[in-house]
């Protein structure tokens, strides 16, 4: 079964249209990034996939369901732009942010050994245990976002969704989240990332979604540098920026 499938997706603000009908499947283990100019409808597109905003026209499909009716959230990880800033606030630790994670398994029973593992597992894959009883208030931005990944493994998720994740991380800190990302996937997690540096999203995705209100490009991440979509989709001065990772 498909993660995700939009038929003919369009929603607009007010009159003022964002997405227009945009067709696309997202299966299994992709690794799909999302790109597009400023104000193209990324994230507008992202809230549709994942069930926060409701289309206008057309239909969004999340794991075989009306994506608005989805009531699984244990398996869908959402980080969005404003998710390390939210939680800054509180005063919590690392290890109860991710704890969080776990709730919705838990219900009303007891915490298991088999939940307290997956918490520490979460904390080691993503290279947060040592930071385990700090306050998650005084982490850098990349170690935030690394919490907040750790969070969304500790619930079991299958999709993986980021929202422009390391706006504000150094550069260094961001090649190893994007490493992270990838080997996440590699490991079967499906993960939807909208990204403004198309050099990280070739880089690092396995797919890519051109997007400028309507979908200009879906496929394998090197026939999309071979396109012509960023240019139809940017306009003519848009170059490629390549960073060389393979």
């Amino acid at each position: 079964m498909s993660v995700l499938e939009l038929a003919d997706v369009t929603y607009s603000y007010g009159d003022r249209p964002a997405v227009e009908n945009v067709s696309m499947t997202v299966e299994p283990g992709d690794f799909l990034g999302l790109v597009g100019p400023n104000g193209s409808g990324k994230t507008t597109l992202l809230k549709l996939m994942l069930g926060l905003l409701r289309p206008d026209s057309g239909s969004v499909t999340l794991f075989g369901r009306p994506a608005h009716e989805f009531a699984d959230g244990t398996r869908v990880g959402y980080v969005s732009q404003a998710a390390t800033r939210k939680a800054g606030g509180m005063p919590v630790t690392v290890r109860e942010v991710v704890t969080m994670g776990r709730y919705p398994h838990v219900g009303l029973r007891r915490f298991r050994e088999r939940d307290t593992e997956r918490i520490t597992e979460a904390l080691d894959i993503v290279g947060v245990a040592d930071l385990a009883d700090r306050r998650f208030s005084t982490l850098s931005g990349g170690q935030k976002q690394r919490v907040v990944i750790a969070r969304a493994l500790a619930a079991d998720a299958e999709l993986l969704a980021l929202d422009e994740p390391t706006v504000g991380v150094d550069a260094e800190s961001r090649e190893a989240f994007y490493d992270l990302l990838r080997r996440l996937n590699r490991e079967g997690l499906t993960v939807l990332l909208v990204e403004h540096d198309i050099g990280v999203v070739t880089a690092f995705a396995t797919r890519v979604a051109c997007i400028n209100r309507r979908l200009f490009f879906h496929g394998d991440s090197i026939d999309f540098s071979e396109s012509d979509a960023l240019r139809e989709a940017y306009g003519a001065n848009q170059q490629l920026l390549d960073h060389h990772h393979h």
